[in-house]
């Protein structure tokens, strides 16, 4: 025997509509992190164009990039060494970060708070889109957010030399405060699910 098929719900009264498709105010949002992703992705191709250059002897290339990680010595810095290399690197890792965490927010917030994609079964779907939600999403956000503090951290101790101790003692206090909000998140959660799955139960 065929299960009975389910009336369709009643239409939404005006207010409650109104209410619910003001969701849609969050596009343009959304439409924006785009477009700053896109200005992200033009800026690693011009910084890793000016690393190639610059491997290959291009002094303006080169001048180009101490300028953009903050580089600087006592004496002039005429070929690429390796500590410039690995800030150029540094930095073209945190952009990758930067965008990775621009898909979440993007992807993951328009599922979550604006529209279903209906994903489910689509060959590309992301492995942590099939279970996303405002606290899975809140989880993954904290933990990009500590792997970008940990490469800015990174590139700020192999730079020191050009840093105060203030600003060290604060970017090191900065990063340490991420992970310890990121493992209240995550706490959190885990009680949150664990109360939601006894109420379940029972």
């Amino acid at each position: 025997m065929s299960d009975p098929v389910k009336p369709p719900p009643p239409p939404l009264r005006p207010l409650p509509n109104l209410i619910f498709a003001s969701r849609w105010l969050q596009l343009p949002l959304y439409l924006g992190l785009i477009a700053a992703q896109a200005v992200y992705v033009v800026h690693f191709l011009v910084e890793l164009w000016h690393l190639i250059e610059a491997a290959f002897g291009s002094q303006t290339a080169l001048q180009s990039l101490i300028t953009s990680i903050g580089y600087k010595t006592a004496t002039p810095i005429v070929t690429l060494n390796e500590t410039v290399i690995m800030l150029v690197v540094l930095a073209l890792i945190d952009v990758v970060m930067i965008s990775n965490l621009l898909i979440m927010v993007i992807v993951g917030g328009y599922e979550t708070f604006v529209s279903r994609m209906y994903l489910e079964g689509h060959r590309d779907q992301p492995e942590w889109l099939s279970h996303v939600n405002a606290s899975v999403l809140k989880v993954k956000l904290a933990t990009a957010i500590i792997g970008i503090s940990s490469i800015h951290l990174l590139k700020t101790f192999i730079n020191a030399d050009n840093y105060t101790d203030r600003v060290l003692i604060a970017q090191t206090v900065i990063h340490i405060t991420f992970l310890l909000s990121a493992i209240a998140i995550a706490y959190t959660d885990k009680i949150m699910s664990g109360i939601a799955a006894s109420s379940t139960r029972h």
